[in-house]
């Protein structure tokens, strides 16, 4: 049972919280072991967050979203999160490249394209990393050359979720390749002549589709530059902040997850003559576990809280992805403890957090670079 964060969730935030833990409860978590096992991303559950709203989550009202605060995306992500990782984090990606062209795109963008987005589909990619350019973008070596009223792009982006699914993507490309400083965002869809590379299979988030994507000689109208020569990389941390509290809010919702699991097992598995909950090593871990997952959703709250405040929530929102994404990978490491032998196979929902928790400290910035961005803020 989670404890309560904080009271500052308004009566709506709580009514969408429980309307959204009934949906990762009852829908998202009885196939996730089907759809991890089998690495296919359940479409369904993905019509259903379009019918509840939550695929507008970062779409403005004025074109069919939800424009939700970043309080109440940090409790989406974190609810979604609790029933099926993959769908969050295929969420969670949609949402950035919405968000990317609701901030940065011309009005006949947004007309052309958020509608239909805010709806479910077309869904939304971020093309951010390279396979030689990860934590440092401005290695990236994708170029986008002026040509009259386009732009033609070349190179290859890697680690992209809904890479299989997705129409539209939000790309980063240098307009002048010896020029760190070049970097440029431009929405490209996939229609244009984007080749989706193999599907990575991974250790865990299985269900979610990773691809890479090669541009070759891909066309757009110059209309699709969504910022200024030279901005792209600005933007893009931008938007990043927002997403990493959303990563954050999905680490405590998976962290929760497996808590819970852990409690509940603990009290129905006896040894000894009594239920495993009241051997003190086991209390003692739960205890551990609760502090933790407390402990990560107040700091996902304070830099959601920040955000909505107008102040700069970069540094709360690297504190709160690096402290909840490493706590859910020690939190669900426990709860496969706590099973035993049972947590090493799959008749047990923990191994399989156990094996999706470890990408939490990797992707939308790594621990390493949390921390980076963490010191800058405490000690520049």
């Amino acid at each position: 049972m989670a404890l309560a964060a904080s009271d500052s969730l308004s009566e709506e935030q709580r009514a969408v919280r429980d309307v959204v833990r009934e949906f990762a409860v009852e829908e998202l978590r009885p196939g996730a072991a089907v759809a991890d096992a089998s690495e296919t991303f359940p479409e369904d559950a993905w019509d259903s967050l379009a019918e509840l709203d939550l695929t507008g989550l970062t779409t403005p009202e004025t074109y069919g979203g939800y424009d939700a605060d970043r309080l109440t995306y940090s409790v989406v992500n974190e609810e979604v999160a609790y029933g099926h990782l993959a769908v969050a984090t295929a969420l969670s990606v949609h949402c950035l490249a919405t968000s990317c062209i609701a901030e940065f795109g011309t009005e006949a963008l947004k007309e052309e394209y958020l509608p239909d987005m805010a709806a479910g589909r077309p869904i939304g990619m971020f093309a951010l990393s390279e396979p030689g350019a990860g934590s440092n973008p401005a290695e990236m070596s994708t170029t986008a050359r002026r040509e009259g009223d386009e732009y033609v792009l070349d190179g290859e982006k890697q680690w992209i979720t809904n890479g299989e699914r997705g129409d539209v993507c939000i790309v980063f490309a240098k307009t002048d390749p010896d020029d760190p400083g070049s970097v440029t965002q431009f929405l490209v869809p996939k229609s244009a002549g984007i080749e989706v590379g193999k599907k990575e299979h991974k250790l865990g988030l299985r269900a979610s589709d990773t691809t890479g994507l090669t541009f070759d000689e891909v066309r757009i109208p110059a209309e699709n530059r969504l910022t200024e020569e030279g901005k792209g990389l600005s933007a893009a941390f931008h938007i990043l902040t927002g997403g990493r509290i959303g990563i954050a809010a999905q680490a405590v919702g998976l962290s929760q997850a497996a808590l819970d699991e852990a409690v509940s097992y603990a009290n129905d598995r006896e040894q000894f003559g009594s239920p495993i909950a009241d051997i003190q090593a086991i209390r003692h871990k739960l205890a551990d576990m609760a502090t933790q997952v407390h402990a990560s959703r107040q700091l996902v709250r304070a830099a959601a809280e920040r955000a909505d405040a107008g102040a700069d929530p970069r540094t709360e929102a690297s504190m709160a992805k690096y402290f909840a994404s490493e706590a859910a990978v020690d939190v669900c490491n426990e709860a496969v403890q706590v099973h035993g032998g049972y947590g090493y196979t799959t008749d047990f929902p923990v191994e399989r957090f156990y094996r999706d928790a470890k990408i939490l400290t990797i992707y939308e910035g790594t621990s390493e670079i949390q921390k980076e961005v963490i010191a800058r803020g405490v000690v520049d």
